[in-house]
């Protein structure tokens, strides 16, 4: 008989939140609703027996149905005012993978990253060619302004306004960070995380983060960990974060808790901030982050929580 494991199920809606002190009980009361239904999505499929995949696939489709992430219909805005998404997906199980970036017209980028992993022999697609393959997959092709909506607009506008550099560096933190992702462990044992972005307000075209690059902004194995992050996408690519918690976990022996935390202050070292969800192969969460707050939400043993602060 196989053996039947805890199912586990952890999202995160991005680090670098609205401050305590700008968050109104109304906005938190819009937040937790959205983290909630993202992790009722997610976790009824690992309850009813589903797989890893199916259940971050599924977690991740609603916060980018949202217009309260930075990820499907609430993207930011590039400096060329439109949007460029990217997404990734990654099964524990065989280190399969698949992303998308830069992608304009696919409504929800990470279920084109799921049909890159399953229907092509490669791990990353861009632009057309990544739309290409989605509009063959059948999936839901929306015009660009879909994306489009008044608060990112405005977000656009106020970095365009910042004049100096010790301007821009008080921009709000929300305006810079923004993913969304989720990771968990099925009944089977076999972990998975999906990421999917907009990236940052009023970065270059063309720019890509470390939400679709495997092993910087996402990992899995289902010998370590599965990982999905947020934050500084150029240090979290630099300092290969994702992947560096499943190595300090493998061969460094590390707790899950442990090298989450490691592997983020390594990233402090080089300018970065932000958070991360992960959860081990026993089933451990872990969900650190050096910003004032990082919207998460969880579900251990059927207890749904969520949370936006420390």
């Amino acid at each position: 008989m196989r053996a039947s494991h805890r199912p586990v199920l952890a999202i995160h809606g991005g680090a670098g939140t609205v401050s305590a002190a700008r968050m109104t009980p109304a906005r938190a009361a819009r937040y937790r609703a959205a983290l909630s239904a993202a992790l009722r999505a997610g976790y009824g499929i690992l309850a009813d027996g589903g797989s890893s995949m199916d259940a971050v696939v599924a977690a991740v489709v609603v916060m980018e149905n949202s217009p309260l992430f930075n990820a499907g219909r609430g993207a930011v805005f590039n400096a060329d005012a439109r949007h460029e998404l990217d997404a990734a997906v990654m099964d524990g199980a065989g280190s399969r993978a698949g992303a998308v970036a830069a992608v304009r017209r696919i409504r929800n980028p990470v279920l084109a990253a799921r049909v890159v992993m399953e229907t092509t022999p490669h791990v990353l697609l861009a632009a057309a060619g990544a739309e290409r393959i989605a509009r063959k997959a059948g999936l839901t092709m929306v015009a660009p302004d879909y994306f489009s909506t008044a608060s990112r607009a405005r977000a656009l506008a106020r970095v365009r306004a910042q004049a100096t550099q010790q301007a821009r560096s008080m921009t709000a933190a929300a305006d810079r960070h923004g993913t969304v992702g989720a990771v968990a462990r099925d009944r089977a044992g076999n972990l998975a995380a999906a990421t999917s972005t907009g990236g940052y307000t009023n970065k270059l075209a063309g720019r890509v983060g470390d939400s679709p690059l495997i092993g910087a902004g996402i990992y899995a194995d289902n010998a370590a960990c599965a990982v999905a992050a947020t934050g500084h996408g150029e240090s979290f690519i630099r300092a290969v974060l994702a992947y560096d918690v499943a190595a300090r976990m493998r061969y460094g022996g590390e707790t899950l808790a442990v090298a989450s935390r490691r592997a983020l202050e390594r990233v402090a070292t080089l300018g970065g901030d932000g958070g991360l969800v992960a959860v081990d192969r026993s089933g451990n969460l872990a969900m650190p982050f050096n910003t004032e707050g990082m919207y998460r939400g969880w579900v251990e043993r059927g207890r749904y929580r969520v949370a936006i602060y420390r």
